[in-house]
């Protein structure tokens, strides 16, 4: 059956109104990390109200809605949580009452994203709506929770716990207008260091914790900023974009970006104010780019001047996530997301492709606040990460990104969204899900992931 594409997109801007509504409700629910149930207590109801055929919540919270009733699964993705509002004083109106013009909505998590868990569930509605469930397959439509804390773990659940596998997932994580296949992985890193007290008025009787620490991090920044010419003695993380550094995988390294690296927290113990500091710690957030691993970016830490320097008073390590879900389920998982890329040419990307170009041509079609991105390709990269580190960084299971929204938006004061944006993506879900062609899907996907760790995360 031929689709009708306008059929389609007068179906999408017929719910333009409903979608906005659904969504101020939404965002007028706080919902960061781990108290999520607010909100989705809200997105159950709203599923229930259009009709889906089953709507759950699962053991850590995620909410999943369903329709259709074939054996094999095309999901589609959206976390539910955000981060905090931050400085309050940094926003110009009420960041949970929130406001809208005839193109904007205004508040915490309109793009970073329960704009496109809108998007999604009314895009299964008009599924349901014009009899346009593919043959074979159910929908799955998830809310998922805490990926702003531990992005994948939702997903990690899912697959381990719930024993739920689609052919593939869409994520609705906001793309500037484009068709996102891939982005770079993180971990988060510790670093503790040991010192001796004393009292503050001799201190060369002890060994002072932070002094040690204040020569880790400016090594720590010297390898995110420095190059990698033979001056340098500690070579920067753009080496991974040479293929003298990275002969395998330097063109996907390009692709991503650089991995990063800077400290995001500081801990330290004394006695008191008047005492040398015994102990001090660091996080690291480090962005991996391709071709780096969990454990090459350990050891590069560790083979840093001051941390061999300080020898055994230095610990590194990776960081474990046990926080309890807002249902109070613990599901411990490490600290890291594996870096993956899709090909180009998968069937389920290509769907995003050919669904976008019939509806809207083949040029992306960015939010006003994105107009630079108005010329890059439309199909590209996120920046930051997504739950697709779990569903296809761990699990191979074929992901691919399009949501409304700008990535600019994500976790800033005055954040905003677009309704145009809503409107667009409801319909190319629907006809992205109806072009994909399983006959094209190959054995492999992926062009490049992240190997695991030697933990057995389950």
């Amino acid at each position: 059956m031929a689709l009708d594409f306008e059929q389609i997109k007068a179906a999408a801007e017929n719910y333009r109104a409903d979608m906005v509504s659904f969504l101020r409700r939404m965002i007028a629910i706080p919902s960061e990390s781990c108290e999520e149930k607010g909100v989705a207590l809200c997105i159950k109801e709203e599923m229930e109200k259009l009709g889906f055929d089953k709507v759950e919540i699962d053991g850590l919270g995620n909410v999943i809605g369903w329709i259709g009733d074939g054996e094999k699964i095309m999901a589609i993705d959206s976390h539910i949580d955000t981060v905090g509002i931050g400085n309050i004083a940094n926003w110009e109106h009420d960041p949970y009452e929130g406001y809208e013009t005839d193109e904007i909505i205004y508040g915490r998590g309109g793009s970073d994203q329960e704009g496109g868990l809108a998007s999604a569930v009314y895009g299964a509605k008009i599924m349901k709506d014009l009899g346009l469930i593919p043959k074979g397959y159910k929908i799955m439509i998830v809310g998922s929770v805490q990926e702003e804390d531990c992005d994948g773990m939702c997903w990690q659940y899912i697959y381990n716990r719930d024993k739920i596998v689609p052919e593939f997932v869409i994520s609705t994580e906001p793309t500037d207008g484009g068709i996102y296949r891939g982005h770079r992985g993180r971990m988060e890193i510790r670093v503790d260091v040991r010192g001796v007290s004393c009292h503050g008025s001799a201190p060369e009787r002890g060994d002072n914790a932070i002094y040690k620490m204040a020569d880790i991090i400016a090594n720590v920044r010297s390898l995110n900023e420095n190059g990698c010419g033979e001056e340098d003695e500690i070579k920067g993380l753009v080496k991974m974009l040479d293929p003298a550094f990275n002969p395998e995988h330097y063109e996907d390294a390009r692709f991503l970006g650089r991995g990063t690296c800077t400290v995001s927290q500081i801990f330290y113990t004394s006695p008191s104010r008047c005492a040398v500091a015994d102990s001090c710690a660091i996080s690291i957030d480090r962005r991996m780019t391709a071709g780096e691993t969990w454990d090459s970016c350990l050891e590069e830490i560790r083979q840093l001047p001051a941390c061999r320097k300080y020898g055994d008073d230095v610990k590194v390590s990776m960081y474990m996530y046990d926080r309890p879900s807002w249902t109070g389920e613990v599901y411990e998982t490490e600290c890291y997301f594996p870096t993956w890329i899709n090909k180009e040419n998968a069937a389920h990307v290509q769907a995003l492709v050919d669904a976008h170009k019939a509806l809207y041509g083949d040029k992306r079609m960015s939010s006003p606040s994105s107009a630079d991105k108005r010329d890059r390709p439309l199909i590209d990269k996120w920046t930051f990460s997504t739950n697709g580190v779990a569903i296809q960084g761990r699990y191979g299971i074929p992901c691919v990104g399009f949501g409304p929204g700008a990535e600019s938006q994500a976790h800033a004061p005055n954040e905003v969204t677009y309704k145009d944006d809503l409107v667009r993506c409801a319909a190319v879900y629907v006809a992205a899900l109806n072009l994909y062609d399983p006959a094209k899907r190959t054995g492999d996907v992926t062009q490049f992931r992240a190997g695991s760790t030697d933990n057995d995360i389950k």
